[in-house]
C-alpha cells in the first residue's frame, strides 16, 4: 500500500548571538519565562554566549527533554558543570543532582554532597534542603541528623516547602529536640499551602486524627495530585485500609 511521506519536522528556530548580546535583561527574562518552545532558541543561544543562569536552564531543558529538545542527559550534566564552574549556585544544585542520580554522569554521593554544599553555602535554599536529605540519610557524609535539621531549617527561613515539612517533622517525632506537636501542625499547613505534596499528606494525616475527615480528604486528593507514582501508590495502600469511607473514595481515585 503505498503510504504518503512525512513531511519534515520544521528546522527549530535560531537565535544569533548578536541579539543575546544587544537584548536587555528585561526581554532575556521574558525569553527565558516564555513557553520551552519558545523560550528554548534564546536559552540555547544565551547558554553558548557564557550566561551562566542561562547555562542551567538548557542544562534543565536538555535533562527534561522540553520544548522539541531531544533529551541528552549527558550534555545536561556538562551545561550544569559549567555553570557551577562558572559559580551559579543552581548550576552546582543541579549538577550534585546528576551526580547524586547518574543523571548524565557515574554516581558519585560525596561528589553530590560536595556540590550541594556549596550550593547551599551560597545561600541557595534548594541546595540546603538536598545537603540536609545527604546528612539525614548518611549518603555522600556521615548520617548526622543535627546537622541536616541545621540545613533544613536555614532553606524552611527561606520560605522552602520541602524543608518546613522536614522541620515538622523534626518536630512531630522529637528528632534532636522536645517534640512540639502544635509547632508541627501549623508547619505543616505552611508547607502544604506551599504546594509540597509530603507536607499535603502530612497534614491530611494530622486532620484525620482529629477527626475533620472533609479536609483531611481534601488534602490527600492534593496530594496526591502533585506526588510522583510511588508515593501516589503507597498513599492509596495506605487509606484504601482505612475505616472512613471518605477515604478510602480518595484510595479508589487515586488507584485508577
Amino acid at each position: 500500500m503505498f503510504r504518503r511521506p512525512r513531511p519534515p519536522k520544521p528546522a527549530r528556530a535560531r537565535v544569533s548571538f548578536d541579539e543575546i548580546r544587544d537584548a536587555t535583561p528585561e526581554a532575556l527574562a521574558a525569553a527565558f519565562a516564555a513557553p520551552p518552545e519558545a523560550a528554548a532558541p534564546w536559552v540555547e543561544a544565551a547558554a553558548k554566549y557564557g550566561i551562566a543562569r542561562a547555562m542551567v536552564f538548557w542544562g534543565q531543558i536538555l535533562l527534561d527533554g522540553l520544548g522539541g529538545v531531544a533529551q541528552d542527559r549527558a550534555a545536561a550534566a556538562a551545561w550544569f558543570r559549567a555553570a557551577a564552574e562558572a559559580g551559579e549556585p543552581e548550576g552546582m544544585n543541579m549538577l550534585g543532582r546528576c551526580l547524586e542520580n547518574g543523571w548524565g554522569v557515574a554516581e558519585d554521593q560525596a561528589a553530590a554532597a560536595g556540590w550541594f554544599r556549596r550550593a547551599a553555602e551560597a545561600g541557595l535554599d534548594w541546595g540546603q534542603y538536598n545537603l540536609g536529605n545527604m546528612f539525614f540519610r548518611g549518603r555522600g557524609v556521615a548520617e548526622d541528623r543535627a546537622e541536616a535539621l541545621a540545613w533544613y531549617r536555614r532553606a524552611a527561613a527561606q520560605g522552602h516547602a520541602k524543608s518546613i515539612n522536614m522541620v515538622a517533622r523534626y518536630l512531630e517525632e522529637g528528632w534532636e529536640g522536645p517534640r512540639d506537636a502544635a509547632e508541627a501542625a501549623r508547619l505543616y499547613a505552611l508547607s502544604a499551602e506551599r504546594g509540597d505534596f509530603r507536607g499535603q499528606f502530612n497534614l491530611a494525616a494530622l486532620l484525620t486524627a482529629e477527626g475533620r475527615i472533609e479536609e483531611a480528604a481534601a488534602w490527600f486528593r492534593r496530594a496526591a495530585a502533585g506526588a510522583h507514582a510511588a508515593f501516589r501508590r503507597a498513599m492509596a495502600e495506605r487509606l484504601a485500609s482505612r475505616p472512613e469511607p471518605e477515604l478510602r473514595a480518595v484510595a479508589e481515585e487515586i488507584a485508577r
